[in-house]
């Protein structure tokens, strides 16, 4: 069964207290989210593997750190998921960037894939795919089997919130991907909504309804 991380960092507390807020505008709602966003990626990547190396400095040479292992590549599922992804580059400038694309069958209700492009080298590269909401978790669990598909074998989902009904669906169907969110909120509504939540991010993002 896969992990639950739930970030209590009082800076991430502070600013999803304000994206939560109705009355918090576009501006504002997009750097907050850039911001939490950083601030996740830091938490999410503290078990990076590291490796020993020897630097030079204007003073002497000593033994320093560097990053080693697989490397990474986050993976917005769109529209709402590209809000986070600059906040998440400006601490991991190098990661590569792929996109899923999934809409919802209206008489099925179900995620329907209509655009996937991602790195060449997927099997090498450790995932990072990027929701700002994981609700009934099929846009999840879809973007997630989109990536293994293609031969991807190491994810993590990342969420701003989530409703227990979203988690539950992503443990069930991928009890191999950790899941790393900000706040997980007490329930769905009838139509979907997480309750409280913080409303469509993707509306709130971008200034539509």
């Amino acid at each position: 069964m896969s992990k639950v991380y739930v970030f209590d960092h009082p800076l991430i507390q502070h600013k999803l207290t304000y994206i939560r807020d109705k009355q918090t505008g576009t501006k504002e709602f997009r750097e907050l989210v850039d911001e939490v966003s950083a601030l996740m990626a830091y938490e999410i990547t503290r078990e990076l593997p590291l490796r020993e190396v020897e630097v030079e400095t204007p003073v002497a040479t000593c033994k320093a750190y560097k990053l080693e292992g697989k490397k990474l590549g986050l993976v917005p599922i769109l529209r709402a998921g590209l809000g986070m992804v600059d906040g998440i580059l400006k601490l991991i400038p190098a990661a590569k960037v792929g996109h899923v694309g999934l809409y919802r069958d209206p008489e099925t209700l179900e995620p329907v894939e209509y655009y996937v492009k991602l790195p060449n080298d997927v099997s090498e590269r450790d995932f990072i795919v990027i929701d700002p909401m994981l609700a009934t978790g099929g846009s999840a669990v879809a973007a997630i089997q989109s990536l293994k598909n293609r031969g991807a074998v190491s994810m993590k989902l990342m969420c701003l919130i989530a409703a227990p009904e979203g988690v539950q669906k992503v443990q069930e169907e991928h009890p191999d991907v950790d899941i790393y969110v900000a706040g997980v909120d007490e329930k769905l509504n009838d139509h979907g909504y997480i309750v409280p939540g913080l409303g469509d991010a993707g509306d709130r993002l971008y200034g539509t309804k």
